[in-house]
């Protein structure tokens, strides 16, 4: 990966002049590049990590394991694009092992996941089977902490 991607993949929020001086490069070519990324498709969006406890947001996440049965000539892209367009859906990766693809999803509560699930995946031509997993609690979401470390406040035990 280049340099300047790395430094935007780690921090998105840093500025043309900071990435400049760390690259030893002027803004106006940071700029550039950044523009050529973007048209290209190379950089496809910025996102800011939130600690949702904080702000009080309640959304049910779940992973669902999807089983598929891949298509002449496409394989299994059609189906997963096709379940990728879906609002609900957070990511979806092509996956080995067990299953075929790994679907996140969202919603405002239980029951707008399972609707998800019940209505609109399981029933998609070309759907084997989906297993549900309810996301309980964040512990790192893209490479970030979502809590900070508290420290130890249990007494040492001596022999």
């Amino acid at each position: 990966m280049d340099s300047l991607l790395k430094l935007l993949h780690e921090n998105a929020s840093l500025k043309p002049s900071q990435l400049a001086a760390m690259l030893n490069r002027t803004e106006p070519e940071v700029c550039d590049l950044i523009k050529k990324c973007e048209a290209d498709g190379t950089i496809l969006g910025y996102h800011a990590i939130l600690n949702e406890e904080k702000l009080g947001v309640d959304l049910v996440r779940a992973a669902i394991e999807v089983k598929i049965t891949p298509e002449r000539e496409g394989g299994f892209n059609r189906l997963a694009e096709r379940i990728a367009k879906y609002g609900e859906v957070r990511s979806c990766y092509l996956m080995s092992g067990g299953y075929d693809l790994l679907v996140i999803v969202e919603g405002a509560n239980l029951r707008e996941v399972a609707t998800f699930v019940s209505e609109k995946l399981a029933t998609l031509q070309g759907v084997l089977s989906t297993a549900t997993h309810f996301i309980l609690k964040p512990y790192k979401e893209q490479g970030v902490l979502i809590t900070k470390e508290s420290a130890d406040e249990r007494l040492s035990v001596a022999p």
